[in-house]
């Protein structure tokens, strides 16, 4: 199987580093599907790794991994500090199942210590992929770039229909709101970027048991039995987002 796929590229000049790379990509790729399949749907929240125990935000992000647990929803983050570690932190002391997708990075990010499960990648992308993967339910706590490109990645999937509606939530209207004012103001009625709608793909809020009625009201899934229907095209009937 492997030698009739390269065969399809024998001419087109690929050296032994660019075969040996891109079976490093395949490799994240796969291990990651291979592990995230036996975890359930659950909500993935999103933040800056730079957010200390005494911000507001990370108090935020503990109550809410803590009343999503509570409430029997898996929480999944990208398994470092900041946000992601009080989401998990909350998940993991009311019990839950508290899972981290780390990325390993030479001197930046390590993962935190309150994952039930956790999981690392070399690449970004292929975290990316998981952490959309596994999830039924989008949250968005304030962040930097990072965080802006996983939440402009998951809008575009959706208003492009890649991938199937599911909600996603931006926590903290003071941060939230004025990125909201410039999606509408210059790209929507200025210089028309996006379209009319293309904003009620997310919702902004300060409410956490919103977010919490929210992901009870969404259908969790078998991400293995939603991964094998999606070969048959029909994944986007699914509440839960497949790549």
């Amino acid at each position: 199987m492997e030698q009739t796929w390269l065969n399809m590229f024998k001419d087109k000049n690929l050296t032994i580093d660019d075969i040996e790379r891109s079976v490093r990509y395949a490799k994240d790729l796969t291990h990651g599907l291979a592990t995230i399949k036996t975890y359930p749907q659950g909500v993935t929240v999103f933040g800056s790794a730079r957010l200390k125990p005494k911000s507001h935000f990370y108090g935020k992000a503990y109550e809410l991994g803590e009343k999503l647990a509570k409430a029997g929803h898996t929480v999944i983050t990208g398994g470092a500090e900041g946000i992601m570690e009080a989401a998990n932190r909350g998940a993991f002391d009311a019990g839950g199942r508290s899972i981290g997708l780390n990325i390993t990075l030479p001197h930046e990010q390590s993962a935190n210590r309150y994952t039930t499960d956790n999981l690392e990648f070399n690449y970004f992308f292929a975290r990316k992929v998981m952490l959309t993967f596994s999830a039924k339910d989008y949250v968005y706590f304030p962040g930097g770039y990072g965080t802006l490109d996983e939440l402009s990645e998951i809008l575009t999937l959706i208003q492009t229909k890649k991938v199937p509606q599911v909600p996603v939530i931006l926590y903290g209207s003071e941060f939230w709101r004025p990125l909201d004012e410039f999606f509408r103001v210059q790209m929507e009625e200025g210089d028309k970027t996006i379209s009319v709608g293309d904003r009620d793909l997310y919702t902004i809020t300060d409410d956490i048991d919103y977010i919490v009625s929210v992901a009870n009201d969404s259908v969790e899934k078998d991400v293995e039995t939603v991964m094998k229907q999606c070969v048959d095209g029909v994944c986007e009937s699914y509440s839960g987002v497949v790549l």
